[in-house]
């Protein structure tokens, strides 16, 4: 049957940088066309690859609010009830259950993705080889990065997955539980899931290119898989691993100088260099509403009241900031050598955080009690409308300057690794291996991209001290990224940090000049919630119901 070939603008279906001349498939319409006018060129058939991509898009924190999953850790807030409830309460007891991993859920959508890229890698056998072994491999390889990190994303929310291939199912061919025979697969283990997604990226690894044209820049390659096995060995515990991935990756990539240019699409800064993947949004072509989710309050008097404010840096970020010549911040000594807590932070601090006097598009930031941007206390019961409850707003990612952002949207990057993370991912596993001296150079070298001094080997004589400094240089590094909570899980610190726990806000009072700040609790008074057992969210019910030999999660 003769079907129409559904074409959309380049980046709307992936998580690359194309030019605009190039379309994609969207891979939801997979059903509007036939294998004919898919395969019929390298085009097309590049096209219906570079669909799988979008499984990343699914996941960004830029485009999905309800993704920005820092919100769900202890360095920001969010005081709207749809960013999820349990925010007002982190993880309430009533957001989970049996089948119902809430806003975490991802089972049915990844299984999804990974079912269409399974196809997509069925009829790439079946018809990609007349362009050449070479194209076939490369693509082919395409399709498993993408799957293994689609297995990744499953796996760091349930443990132990469901596999499903392209050669899996009956009779050796397309596993997409359809088929009855398909259709009762046990899971395999956390740790065998692990293997296999590591050994998937280092299969591909050896096969994907260096780099690819310009019209098709943001496809995977070697360094972009060698940097996502850094950061997936680190869940497997495989330090060795991870130290070699970053080796490798070091060969391809390396820190821009300026911090704070990197979430500045409009600066001259080549990011590239340091970004190694990321999705990139392009105006009048693909665009978000993170400006409108993310700016201070004072900004309705220009755009109106679309400007909402969803997340808040707490107290507990802003107080991991060194000052920039790496004196800790204390709030009882501050004022000795500084005339105000926020001034003289270190560059990171300034690129993350609008805080009481900051410098934002020809304006100052007013946090205190009466002024544009004015803080409000934490309510349970309803809202802040847009103002801050912990008196300070988020300033990463932000196009300062784009006016039309209420019309228009945003078109920003969100970055989904880059090699600062890769730089920390090493220096957390060679401490692991008991390197701590050599675990420092990896984490010095992202302090001295901010001209923070280095750290020395006598301040960290244990893993622990050393854990305690690399845990901290993560957190601020890449806070507002979406690591904090994935950060916590695995490290199994999320109860000791969450539960029973409230996170905090600086509220600034006016008098005269100068300002007074005092620490106030911005959750309302409720204590926060993680239990044992949500390490390993619950299965879907319909999952465990269809698959006789799918066992949920203990403790659900």
């Amino acid at each position: 049957m003769n079907k129409t070939i559904k074409y959309i603008a380049a980046a709307t279906a992936i998580v690359m940088a194309t030019s605009s001349c190039n379309d994609v498939l969207d891979i939801n319409d997979t059903s509007t066309f036939g294998d004919l006018a898919v395969w019929s060129s390298q085009d097309n058939a590049d096209a219906y690859v570079t669909a799988a991509y979008k499984s990343f898009n699914d996941q960004s924190i830029v485009a999905n609010r309800d993704k920005f999953y820092d919100n769900y850790s202890d360095i920001m807030k969010s005081p709207y009830w749809w960013i999820g409830t349990y925010n007002r309460a982190l993880f309430e007891q009533s957001r989970f259950g049996k089948g119902n991993a809430d806003l975490f859920d991802c089972w049915t959508a990844v299984y999804g993705r990974i079912k269409r890229t399974n196809a997509m890698l069925n009829d790439l056998e079946r018809y990609g080889h007349k362009w050449g072994d070479e194209w076939y491999d490369i693509r082919r390889a395409e399709g498993r990065f993408c799957n293994a990190i689609n297995y990744f994303y499953l796996a760091r929310v349930y443990g132990g997955v469901v596999l499903r291939t392209d050669h899996s199912g009956g009779g050796g061919w397309l596993d997409d539980g359809a088929y009855e025979q398909d259709r009762n697969r046990a899971r395999i283990s956390e740790e065998a899931t692990y293997e296999y997604i590591l050994n998937e990226l280092k299969d591909v690894a050896k096969v994907l290119p260096e780099k690819w044209p310009a019209a098709w820049t943001g496809r995977a390659t070697k360094g972009m898989a060698y940097a996502f096995i850094s950061r997936i060995a680190l869940y497997a515990k495989n330090w060795e691993l991870a130290v070699s991935a970053a080796d490798e990756c070091a060969k391809y990539y390396s820190l821009v100088p300026d911090y704070a240019k990197l979430f500045d699409v409009s600066s001259d800064q080549d990011n590239s260099k340091e970004i190694i993947f990321g999705i990139r949004f392009q105006k009048n072509v693909l665009t978000n509403g993170f400006d409108t989710d993310y700016r201070p309050f004072g900004d309705r008097s220009v755009y109106g009241n679309q400007v909402l404010a969803n997340s808040q840096p707490t107290a507990e970020l802003v107080d991991m900031y060194e000052f920039k010549d790496g004196t800790e911040f204390d709030w009882n000594t501050y004022s000795t050598n500084h005339a105000d807590p926020y001034t003289d932070r270190e560059p990171r601090f300034h690129a993350t955080v609008l805080y009481n006097g900051a410098k934002w598009e020809g304006r100052t930031i007013e946090t205190f009690e009466g002024g544009s941007d004015s803080f409000r206390s934490f309510s349970i019961s309803e809202d802040a409308d847009g103002h801050t409850v912990t008196g300070y707003y988020l300033r990463k990612y932000l196009q300062e300057g784009n006016s039309t952002f209420p019309t228009e949207g945003s078109y920003n990057t969100d970055i989904i690794i880059r090699y600062a993370e890769v730089l920390l991912n090493k220096a957390e596993a060679l401490a692991q291996l008991n390197k701590l001296s050599d675990a420092m150079e990896p984490l010095n070298e992202v302090r001295r991209r901010v001209n923070l001094p280095a750290r020395t080997f006598t301040a960290a004589m244990s893993l622990d001290d050393f854990m305690t400094i690399l845990r901290k240089e993560r957190c601020v590094e890449l806070a507002g990224e979406g690591h904090r909570i994935w950060d916590l899980r695995r490290w199994r610190m999320a109860e000791g940090v969450i539960n029973g726990k409230n996170v905090h806000g600086h509220k600034a009072t006016r008098n005269g000049t100068s300002f007074e700040y005092t620490t106030v609790d911005a959750d309302g008074g409720r204590q926060r919630i993680f239990l044992p057992h949500y390490y390993y969210l619950s299965l879907p019910s319909g999952e465990v119901s269809q698959n006789s030999l799918c066992v949920d999660n203990p403790g659900w």
